[in-house]
């Protein structure tokens, strides 16, 4: 890329789940284009107001909320934030002038996208959902680019803007090969004993501990080991953790290495977040999804239902958890062919090289204006 003074606008966050992708962007536009100067935008409040900066970005908050699908008072301050978050954004754009703009979804990019759209600013968005949101629908009318994660999420948008390129995963915690030995270690593990990896994201997920916490004598009895990350809330209900590591289970708030714990694994236990799915697929272990009821549009269900459909994934729906959990972690440390079928159909769902794919629409984009 000849142009030295590169400006590169991404807007996205709100959860990890789109914070992460925005980085993984950045981070390979610099790696290509070291001179480039990219300005982030969020949402005040929320986490990459925190976690961007950490990265080593520079982002600007908009004052943006979230529109309520139930009656609430809080409804009644989305417009007005809103309209002051357009009127931000194109004070941003104006002020930046970017080469580009870059979505990955959350409350900030829509006002984001819009204003670039205003000054005639090459969009592209990234959809990380096999179902996309309100906002990427809206934005695809005005976006140059959309790349999305999931087949099934190019019906939703204008054919001929549409790039398959799969979700930006974190190669550092993805990389597992030749980890297992020293990952058992890490954990205190043994390595003739299956072991069981469930993690419910980085806050936890209620159902999937509780399920864990009333059955885990149930796997430790038939030899199963546990990594066990319950997030910090539920972490201090956990009033025994010395014992646990004594049985087999390792409890952590949250893993740092999770590399070691994904390479240390026989059988993943998973929320089913597109970033955490795109992860998994790469990683190419046996998994159980208990799709998230809570998030918007049943995102974390369809997303699930894409893999269980071709026999890449066990579907256990959380109101479910309880009864079925333990039973079917059981199951499938039985059932080796099962195993063996999960693990090679997931990784039929892998797109390694997703960051590279969209960062190269990137550059298309920019060279074409």
């Amino acid at each position: 890329m000849k142009n030295k003074n590169l400006k590169i606008l991404i807007s996205g966050g709100g959860t990890g789940g789109h914070i992460f992708p925005a980085v993984s962007i950045a981070n390979e536009i610099k790696r290509r284009e070291p001179s480039a100067e990219i300005l982030f935008v969020g949402a005040e409040g929320r986490m990459e107001m925190e976690k961007v900066p950490k990265a080593g970005y520079e982002i600007i908050g908009l004052t943006v909320q979230g529109f309520q699908r139930k009656l609430t008072l809080k409804n009644l301050s989305f417009l007005p934030k809103l309209l002051k978050s357009l009127s931000k954004a194109k004070k941003i754009v104006g002020d930046f002038k970017p080469d580009i703009a870059i979505g990955t979804g959350g409350f900030a990019s829509g006002p984001v996208v819009y204003a670039a759209t205003k000054y005639k600013v090459p969009v592209l968005i990234q959809e990380q959902n096999s179902l996309p949101g309100v906002t990427n629908k809206i934005l695809s009318k005005k976006a140059n680019v959309i790349c999305v994660a999931y087949e099934e999420a190019k019906k939703y948008f204008p054919p001929e803007k549409v790039v398959l390129t799969g979700n930006p995963i974190r190669k550092e915690i993805t990389e597992i090969d030749g980890k297992r030995e020293e990952a058992l270690n890490y954990f205190g593990l043994q390595p003739y004993k299956p072991v069981v990896l469930v993690v419910g994201g980085s806050l936890g997920a209620l159902a999937i501990n509780e399920a864990v916490h009333a059955g885990y004598e149930k796997l430790t009895e038939k030899g199963v080991q546990l990594i066990w990350q319950t997030g910090k809330s539920y972490f201090v209900r956990v009033n025994n953790v010395e014992d646990l590591q004594k049985r087999g289970v390792v409890v952590k708030d949250f893993i740092y290495k999770m590399d070691y714990a994904y390479a240390a694994a026989d059988i993943i236990v998973s929320r089913a977040g597109a970033m955490s799915i795109s992860e998994l697929a790469v990683i190419g272990k046996p998994v159980i999804l208990v799709p998230s009821p809570y998030v918007a549009e049943n995102h974390q269900y369809k997303n699930a239902m894409a893999l269980v459909s071709k026999n890449a994934a066990v579907l256990v729906k959380n109101d479910e958890t309880k009864e079925k959990l333990v039973p079917e972690i059981l199951n499938l440390t039985k059932d080796e062919k099962k195993r063996s079928e999960l693990g090679n159909n997931i990784k039929k769902f892998a797109k390694p090289n997703a960051t590279q794919s969209i960062v190269d629409e990137v550059f298309k984009l920019i060279e074409k204006r």
